[in-house]
């Protein structure tokens, strides 16, 4: 669909239809002298506060902690024909080295309905697409739908969040509604977005001379869901492909590379009145070759898990208790094999995370959150925000309060 040369085409798309949303708002409004009824715009701003003991998370926060977590969004989606819409949202993130609070795309793109009816429907949407996977990526880009202020970070890494919020392709989409349950299926094809140095650093381990290239990849992602969402199974996967100029043809410090990352992941939920109970389980190949350096040879696997307990005193008050893990390699659970190989410390390649976490609704449009991490490991830290990994901690903490509007 897309070459390595034309690794801009779906990013102008996705901008192509944000300005297509403004000036349909623009023009109708114009014509009509009233906003569309099938227009919707809706925004969202968030203020966090992170203190940690040892080491770094969105910035400088140990010590006296850090204000330096910050979220704004403006989403808008219209609805010119009935099967046809389109979706789109600015995003201004700041947390840490690798979010500086510029504005960009988040995502943006047309959602067509082929077929639809009151059973069963199938489409296409096209532009920049978020990438189905997992129960929560699709929604992590909103405050008031992730279930905490940090996403469970052995599977939702919020170092490459923008590699796994969305890619620019094309995705199908079908659901349907059966007498033993409804599915919904999602085939998702594009180039992934490389182009921070968050996905660098964390995809061969530094910022080097050299510019990674979005190669075609893949994720596709199955839901089953029971009596209206109480029970809620899903498996999803990825192939992605990223390949690696360097600098210049001749002289460079490495030759053109290629990551293969491949993660399958298991997901379940049970939904009753009071509380729900989620748990996700990631199987993660990780192959990276050809970068003529051996220190950059590598093929493992990596595993991680969590389970999450969530449970709403009324409708203003909901409490969570989780447990979060992550091996970067399931063959060195304890990283000894990593200490020998190469000298850095054993904790860098595992992560074990106990959360506790509170939220308050104020109001529909108010929400207040804080939640504190008892933290085994630093396989999830930022290496932009750590850059020395011998100086940080084994054991550490981290408390984190939130507070959202939208409008």
């Amino acid at each position: 669909m897309w070459n390595r040369h034309s690794k801009y085409y779906p990013s102008i798309l996705a901008q192509i239809i944000f300005g297509l949303v403004a000036l349909s708002i623009v023009v109708t409004t114009h014509a009509d002298s009233k906003v569309p009824e099938n227009l919707q715009v809706h925004g969202f701003l968030s203020q966090g506060y992170l203190l940690t003991s040892g080491n770094k998370v969105f910035g400088n926060s140990k010590d006296n902690g850090s204000f330096g977590f910050r979220e704004i969004g403006l989403n808008a989606s219209l609805q010119p024909m009935p099967s046809l819409q389109l979706s789109a949202q600015l995003l201004s993130r700041h947390a840490g080295k690798g979010n500086n609070g510029g504005i960009r795309v988040d995502y943006g793109f047309a959602d067509y309905r082929i077929s639809s009816d009151v059973t069963k429907q199938f489409g296409i949407r096209l532009g920049r697409v978020k990438n189905p996977f997992g129960f929560y990526n699709e929604t992590r880009d909103v405050p008031f739908t992730r279930p905490s202020i940090l996403l469970p970070q052995s599977i939702y890494f919020d170092r490459t969040r923008n590699l796994a919020l969305a890619g620019d392709g094309a995705q199908l989409y079908g659901e349907a509604n059966t007498n033993f349950g409804d599915f919904s299926i999602q085939f998702q094809t594009g180039l992934p977005q490389v182009n921070d140095k968050n996905s660098e650093v964390a995809l061969i381990g530094g910022n080097f001379p050299g510019k990674l290239r979005s190669r075609l990849s893949y994720i596709g992602r199955i839901i089953y869901e029971l009596d209206g969402g109480r029970l809620r199974l899903a498996v999803s996967g990825t192939q992605l492909n990223v390949g690696y100029d360097p600098a210049a043809p001749f002289g460079a410090d490495l030759m053109a590379g290629l990551v293969r990352f491949s993660p399958i992941i298991f997901s379940a939920q049970y939904n009753a009145e009071r509380f729900s109970i989620t748990s996700e389980y990631a199987i993660r190949p990780f192959r990276i070759k050809d970068f003529g350096v051996s220190a950059l040879d590598m093929n493992f696997i990596g595993e991680s898990y969590y389970i999450q307990g969530a449970y709403r005193f009324n409708q203003e008050w909901e409490g969570f208790l989780r447990y979060d893990v992550l091996f970067t390699d399931r063959n060195d659970r304890n990283g000894r094999q990593f200490r020998t190989s190469t000298g850095r410390p054993a904790h860098n390649r595992f992560a074990k995370d106990m959360t506790v976490g509170l939220r308050w609704s104020i109001t529909p449009e108010i929400m207040l959150r804080a939640e504190y991490h008892r933290i085994d490991g630093t396989a999830w830290l930022s290496t932009l925000d750590n850059p020395d990994p011998f100086n940080t901690n084994r054991h550490w903490n981290l408390f984190a309060a939130q507070i959202s509007y939208r409008f």
